[in-house]
């Protein structure tokens, strides 16, 4: 079943488009490489999907319906976007950085309850990571916050994962268990489109495809 559908779609900034008539499709329970040089518009393409870019050109269809059409709530929970991991700043608990992957189930203003601390605390031991749950943010290694913002937006139950260059800052024992971790995801339903510039990273996956401006 197609989860997932760009068909003829340009997108851009102020008209001018960053890429040009891209189409593809994405089945439930599959994962697809998106390989590209910095620059080329893989992020621009995921924030589309998001709806947070709107598109020049075409259409993106998740279940069939334009993701113009769905409001942030209903993006928000079919979506889940895993940035790239940055040097934090922040000295929130990783499991209070889990946790706000509910907002927009309970509210970008409530307080988390002993459910939705349960649901945090099972993701954080589905990735193996949940003896970081009360580390500091700004105390943890590359790797760490990497499978802590998958993670987070794994505890939103989304339908499809999108992943903007999720081994940028990874060292290469990192960049395996990330593939291991994203291979166990596939394996119990998940689907998933993640972003690389490294071609060995893609062809590990069973559906590179390749992006050029």
């Amino acid at each position: 079943m197609t989860l997932l559908a760009v068909r003829h779609a340009s997108l851009g900034y102020s008209r001018h488009p960053v890429l040009r008539d891209v189409s593809f499709t994405l089945s439930q329970g599959t994962i697809c490489c998106l390989l590209g040089a910095n620059g080329c518009g893989k992020t621009t393409l995921m924030r589309s999907i998001l709806g947070v870019i709107p598109l020049l050109k075409g259409e993106i269809l998740l279940d069939s319906l334009p993701v113009q059409t769905l409001s942030h709530r209903q993006r928000a929970q079919a979506i889940a976007w895993v940035p790239q991991a940055h040097d934090g700043i922040f000295a929130f608990s990783v499991l209070d950085m889990v946790l706000m992957g509910l907002a927009p189930t309970i509210g970008a203003f409530s307080v988390p309850g002993k459910q939705e601390r349960l649901k945090a605390t099972e993701q954080l031991e589905k990735l193996g990571i949940l003896h970081l749950a009360t580390r500091r943010w700004n105390t943890l290694s590359g790797g760490e916050r990497q499978l802590a913002l998958i993670a987070r937006a794994l505890v939103q139950q989304p339908r499809l994962l999108l992943l903007d260059e999720p081994a940028s800052s990874l060292d290469f024992g990192h960049q395996i268990q990330l593939l291991d971790t994203l291979a166990q995801l596939k394996n119990n339903g998940m689907t998933m489109l993640m972003s690389t510039h490294h071609p060995l990273l893609a062809m590990q996956t069973p559906l590179p495809t390749a992006l050029s401006r």
